[in-house]
């Protein structure tokens, strides 16, 4: 059964929809909400109008579908990079899919790992992953929340500090001469950390202002990322290349920093759920951080990604306690800038998968919390043996089961709900690619950082 079927099926379970749509907001790169798939579920502020005058007195001037907090305006993503890119970009994820369908030829697989070394087509991908990434996850999004209107916000990156001048150059001076490097190491990334959180903290307040049911962030900062961002400060700072244990070390500590830095992200939208990505490192987030993923609230969940429902992506992050369900993020057909679709993979496709959901949760039943949500999606799940130690609730997120034990839940207890749902609602039939993949995977773009 075709994936986006299974949603459709599970929208039509119930007839108790919410007569208020819930918003879901795409903190993300940048999202065209003119796109066809996008310009009938776009969120409008109701308390202001497009005449350049700030109506609501909100800060924000004619925030009308959501505000760019990388430029501090109402433009949500960038019109002039349309039409610059090579077919070669495209060409990329096309064969990709194939590849991951196991459809490629010899000769597919031989050009895309040509490309993979081919460091100026790598850096125009990675502007072109970027340009596309939000729209791609908000097109998931809307899908699954039928009802729901998307609001886009643009985020802004932090740029790491460099020596040469500043407050972190001075820090830098300050721990050549100490005789307790370590410490202030230590307190020089808790600043950098701290930046982030200084930049999450209007992004959370306005969507909590705007009363967002859902939040999608498919964004982060890695262990592996925090290694590249670190290594060249750190070779300056100690004057010498840092050893690999000195480099993960440090890594480690700076992304728990930055994470308890994302509460700030969080914490002024109570009412919101946040569904945040993995990562795309393959690694284990209990023993190598990323964050926001690894911030564990009653408002938070955190999504890996499936190929199909058959099997854990060989690219996604898991963590039996930092993260609490899986998604299909293989192959994934969604919106990009300019009215065109691409096929992409990601946990950052399996995050939207879970808010569509979880809005389709909200249309049955507006009363839910977030906590109740998060219970449906975790104990609704499809139970799979190989995610017994990988996530939380050790299984993928059924939409039907999920969206049936919403609708219940109006009339009975939420665990008997769910229990009912279970009975009632099968496991999801595997069925997205008709032949298995061939078990390369290919190049997956990193999560959207918010260091650069």
């Amino acid at each position: 059964m075709k994936l986006w079927n299974l949603l459709a099926i599970a929208a039509l379970l119930g007839t108790t929809v919410s007569a208020q749509a819930s918003i879901v907001a795409i903190i993300d790169s940048g999202t065209d909400l003119n796109h066809q798939e996008l310009k009938n579920k776009k969120w409008f502020n109701a308390k202001d109008v497009d005449d350049a005058v700030d109506n609501d007195d909100n800060g924000f001037i004619d925030d009308i579908n959501g505000w760019n907090f990388a430029e501090n305006n109402n433009k949500l993503f960038d019109k002039t990079l349309l039409g610059t890119f090579s077919p070669d970009v495209y060409k990329f994820f096309e064969i990709q899919t194939r590849i991951m369908k196991g459809e490629a030829t010899p000769e597919d697989v031989t050009w895309i790992r040509q490309k993979q070394g081919d460091s100026k087509f790598l850096s125009e991908l990675s502007v072109f992953g970027n340009f596309i990434h939000g729209t791609h996850v908000a097109g998931i999004a809307a899908r699954g929340a039928e009802a729901a209107k998307i609001m886009g916000l643009k985020i802004i990156p932090t740029k790491v500090p460099t020596v040469g001048g500043g407050r972190f150059a001075k820090m830098v001076g300050a721990i050549q001469e100490s005789a307790d490097p370590d410490a202030l190491i230590k307190t020089g990334l808790k600043f950098l950390a701290s930046q982030q959180g200084k930049q999450l903290a209007p992004i959370g307040k306005y969507v909590g202002a705007q009363k967002a049911r859902i939040a999608n962030c498919s964004f982060g900062t890695s262990t592996g990322a925090a290694k590249r961002i670190l290594a060249p400060l750190l070779e300056k700072i100690l004057k010498r290349k840092p050893t690999e244990e000195e480099l993960v070390s440090y890594s480690i500590f700076f992304v728990n920093e930055v994470v308890k830095a994302a509460d700030a992200l969080v914490s002024p939208a109570k009412n919101t759920l946040f569904v945040i990505a993995a990562g795309n490192d393959g690694m284990d987030n209990d023993r190598f951080p990323t964050s926001p993923a690894n911030l564990k609230r009653d408002n938070t969940i955190t999504v890996a990604a499936t190929f199909d429902y058959k099997k854990l992506a060989g690219f996604s992050n898991y963590g039996a306690k930092m993260v609490e369900v899986a998604a299909p993020g293989v192959g994934i057909m969604s919106a990009i800038p300019g009215n065109e679709f691409l096929t992409v993979n990601g946990t950052s496709q399996a995050a939207p998968f879970v808010a569509g959901v979880a809005g389709m949760i909200l249309d049955q039943n507006p009363t839910l919390s977030n906590s109740d949500v998060k219970t449906i999606l975790m104990s609704t799940s499809d139970l799979k043996g190989f995610l017994a130690d990988k996530v939380a609730s050790g299984g993928i997120v059924n939409p039907s089961r999920a969206v049936m034990a919403a609708r219940l839940s109006n009339t009975m207890q939420l665990g008997d709900a769910i229990q009912a749902a279970r009975v009632q609602v099968t496991d999801v039939s595997n069925g997205l690619f008709e032949k298995n993949a061939s078990g390369f995977e290919g190049y997956v773009l990193p999560l959207p950082g918010l260091f650069h």
